[in-house]
């Protein structure tokens, strides 16, 4: 008789759901952790969005990606990007999180032959973009937007004189899977891979 595994299975739409709470725990941290005084701060040159903008455009995408490819979901409130406050866009993108970690659930669930109504069989990015089939590339799509811009208020915000003080933490994945409610760490019985620990520096 075949012993059982200790690895538990993989479950493909609840890890790609978590990698998606992560993601937008980055957004929320990278908020937490701005100064309030590069908010409406100017780029040099005064071109470009600010990072009241740029956050503003993050949400307002994921309520266009909602409304076309999920319009059974209730839809977010778009932010005005010229208003909205720290404290509104990060409850503003919690909610439309929420939202899409719904819609990215039912898409990734749902078999294209046999969704039934009301599940998201297609994903549109943008009116004129045509429907693509839901999966793999509907996420990373969604992921590759909100990085992108998460890095343009981190550039932004050190030529600005206001860098991120703690954004090193941004690649602390286990802590921040641990604040979403989830842990990315192995069982303790794994065993690192060879080659993988600290170099130690050489004795002279």
């Amino acid at each position: 008789m075949q012993r059982a595994s200790s690895v538990p299975a993989f479950d493909f739409p609840q890890e790609t759901l978590q990698a998606y709470a992560l993601n937008d725990r980055m957004n929320q941290f990278v908020l937490e952790h701005l100064d309030s005084r590069a908010w409406r701060a100017k780029s040099p040159g005064h071109k470009g969005r600010t990072i009241a903008a740029i956050f503003a455009h993050v949400h307002n995408i994921r309520c266009k990606w909602l409304r076309l490819s999920a319009p059974h979901l209730k839809l977010p409130a778009r932010l005005d990007r010229s208003r909205c406050t720290q404290k509104q866009v990060r409850a503003a993108l919690a909610e439309s999180a929420g939202r899409c970690s719904q819609m990215l659930a039912e898409a990734l669930t749902a078999h294209p032959l046999t969704a039934a109504p009301g599940r998201v069989q297609t994903f549109v990015r943008d009116g004129w973009a045509r429907p693509w089939p839901p999966g793999v590339a509907m996420f990373a799509y969604m992921i590759t937007h909100d990085a992108h811009h998460r890095g343009q208020v981190c550039m932004l915000a050190h030529q600005l004189g206001f860098p991120l003080k703690a954004g090193y933490r941004l690649w602390g994945w286990e802590k921040l899977a641990k604040e979403c409610g989830f842990q990315l760490l192995a069982s303790q019985k794994t065993k690192r891979p060879a080659g993988t620990g600290r170099l130690h520096p050489r004795s002279k």
